[in-house]
């Protein structure tokens, strides 16, 4: 299964923003942007970049995708269907990747970020609707209850992450019973309850050229 291997502190540094990949390290003073806040590379720190419409939009297409761990083919993939769908495109796209099992364990606080979250989906260590899943591109449904396993429930990195769950912003989109170790998707989430911060309607520009 094709993944990025390389640091992922140089995702956020390219982007020139936080995308949380290393969960509550981005928080801390060890973050990359807080340390060197500028591109990686030999020519990061000249600042000598020409903008044009096309490297905006691509530039918001790579930070969509390195947010959600997605690469290229896949991403291509998820827009192709987005387009399909009935409603608004860039919308379409952000709700199926939000919808993705590695996503919503993350949302509920199962991981404390979406990397750890596939890890987590990969060895098996989540059920939706009480049936073992190990696909972390898995579509959940409104309705379906993403429990952690019973003999799962001693893992620690899972327990940290719990601790940290809801604080700040609750999304009204799903529901978490810490007690239970299960979280429920109550609906598909709509744009404004989506708390990423990108510009989807320039993928869409981009992929209509």
């Amino acid at each position: 299964m094709a993944r990025y291997t390389d640091a992922s502190c140089r995702q956020c540094r390219r982007e020139g923003m936080k995308l949380f990949l290393k969960g509550s390290r981005c928080l801390t003073d060890k973050c990359a942007i807080e340390r060197r806040g500028y591109a990686p590379g030999q020519h990061g720190q000249s600042g000598r970049r020409k903008g044009s419409e096309y490297g905006f939009q691509l530039r918001e297409k790579q930070k969509i995708r390195r947010i959600y761990g997605i690469l290229e083919r896949q991403f291509h993939g998820y827009f192709e269907k987005a387009s399909r769908q009935k409603g608004i495109t860039g919308e379409n796209l952000l709700v199926l990747l939000e919808c993705r099992l590695d996503n919503i364990s993350y949302r509920l606080g199962f991981a404390p970020s979406r990397k750890a979250a596939r890890q987590l989906v990969l060895h098996r260590h989540f059920t939706v609707n009480d049936r073992i899943v190990d696909i972390p591109s898995f579509q959940v449904k409104p309705g379906d209850i993403i429990k952690v396993r019973e003999k799962s429930r001693n893992i620690d990195l899972i327990h940290l992450a719990l601790k940290d769950a809801g604080k700040g912003f609750e999304l009204p989109w799903l529901r978490l019973d810490k007690a239970k170790m299960e979280g429920e998707l109550l609906e598909r989430p709509k744009r404004l309850d989506i708390p990423t911060t990108v510009q989807e309607q320039m993928v869409v520009e981009l992929y209509s050229k």
